[in-house]
């Protein structure tokens, strides 16, 4: 049976993915740290696996749902970087390397591409990540029944050591360890929303502990001089704990949903086909200003430019969605279509609780997502806005994962999403 409050966050948190990444704007951080919510709702599903079948089947059905739909991507997006000339780069920051293209088939690494490609594969620092975590699953949800809320607090304090100590990892290996300790609180508070334990936390507890976090959170960004959280891994990390924390305590009624049939099944779609609408949105707001180029729409008024950048977002990515979404169904052993049914399922009944801004700070280091770029390689130069105020799942037992990213100044539209290094590309 489906949950269709986690459907409902889950394509929630896509859509604002991809509003995030094309316009860019610091306070949708804030009102929902999508990635945050994400990695909770894969850390639950897994959980409910790992209660029935084997680690080892486990690890492998959800590599086997979220790998094809990367390796139709790379199928697609490798061959074109090669004929652009991405093997004569030579400062890039990915150099074309046989071996590195390993990482394409199994993506224990970001997978590599070239500078001109940036937008194909910047976002796939999330599919690395989910990998890592899906791979550490069954050491953490041993750790999370041994010693309980100790493994949700034990990513933050190894966050803190490395704050301390400064300790890092070579190359990539070391943006791949700040997203663990970004994130890792969330996934394993997706164990306890599954086991029930969230929801027999006391709302005295419960609520109090988010708003410490949630205010450590904005306390230092404010010090980093910030509000974009997804610049500052420190916040994002407390910033989406806090919020996990209390809206995956919450199971409120959801057959309004039903009766609103339009959203109903596009919530059904979007979970449907979330890994393929993470891996290829991000192209799409890439192809939005050619595409409006040619169609003479390039030059509207601020809002209904704006209004138009987003309808041509959205209906890009649904191309790309009914081209590419098929290869989630060879993943799930599910008959290839181009349209996924929105026939919707039947809703999971609410269980009864038992009883009882700028660039970080030199030297600042952080997870993988600060590090993309903020704007498409081929859009055109923005103009200076004023200051903002401050501000890899799909398909339960059967779905991948779904499932941001960031860099550049802090006034420019957007491609931000979780947190890592700052320091831009070469764009030489």
């Amino acid at each position: 049976m489906r949950n269709r409050y986690l459907d409902l966050l889950r394509a929630a948190a896509i859509v604002r993915v991809i509003v995030y990444h094309l316009f860019g704007w610091p306070w949708l951080s804030i009102v929902l740290p999508a990635m945050g919510v994400m990695f909770a709702l894969a850390g639950s599903l897994t959980a409910a696996s790992l209660e029935k079948r084997a680690a080892s089947t486990v690890v492998t059905s959800r590599l086997r749902r979220l790998l094809p739909p990367l390796w139709l991507l790379g199928l697609v997006v490798v061959p074109v970087m090669l004929v652009a000339g991405w093997a004569r780069e030579s400062d890039g920051e990915h150099p074309f390397s046989l071996p590195g293209l390993l990482f394409w088939l199994l993506p224990i690494a970001d997978p590599p591409g070239s500078d001109q490609a940036i937008d194909a594969w910047e976002p796939l620092w999330y599919i690395r990540a989910y990998v890592w975590f899906v791979l550490l699953s069954p050491v953490l949800f041993a750790l999370w029944r041994r010693v309980g809320w100790a493994a949700v607090a034990a990513p933050l304090v190894i966050m803190a050591g490395l704050d301390l100590t400064g300790f890092e990892l070579p190359g990539t290996a070391d943006a791949a360890l700040w997203d663990f300790v970004t994130y890792g609180a969330c996934w394993v508070a997706g164990f306890a929303h599954h086991d029930g334990r969230l929801a027999r936390l006391k709302p005295w507890l419960a609520y109090p502990v988010a708003l410490v976090m949630a205010a450590g959170a904005l306390w230092w960004a404010r010090d980093e001089g910030s509000f974009d959280l997804n610049d500052i891994s420190e916040s994002q990390a407390l910033w989406s704990l806090a919020f996990v924390l209390i809206v995956l305590r919450w199971q409120p009624p959801m057959g309004w949903l039903e009766r609103v049939k339009p959203l109903d099944r596009a919530v059904t779609l979007v979970n449907a086909r979330a890994v393929t609408i993470y891996l290829w949105h991000n192209i799409a707001i890439a192809a939005v200003w050619p595409v409006l180029t040619v169609l003479a729409l390039d030059d509207l008024g601020d809002r209904l430019g704006a209004a138009t950048d987003l309808v041509a977002a959205f209906a890009l990515t649904l191309a790309a969605m009914l081209v590419f979404g098929w290869a989630e169904d060879l993943g799930a052993k599910r008959r290839p279509r181009l349209w996924p049914s929105t026939a919707v399922p039947r809703a999971e009944p609410p269980k009864e609780p038992e009883p009882a801004f700028p660039a970080p700070s030199a030297g600042h280091r952080s997870s993988a997502a600060a590090a993309m770029t903020r704007t498409p390689r081929n859009w055109p130069p923005q103009p200076e806005q004023a200051p903002a105020q401050a501000a890899p799942t799909p398909y339960g037992e059967e779905e991948p994962p779904t499932p941001q990213w960031n860099r550049g100044t802090a006034h420019d539209p957007g491609l931000p999403v979780a947190g890592r290094r700052a320091d831009p590309l070469d764009e030489g």
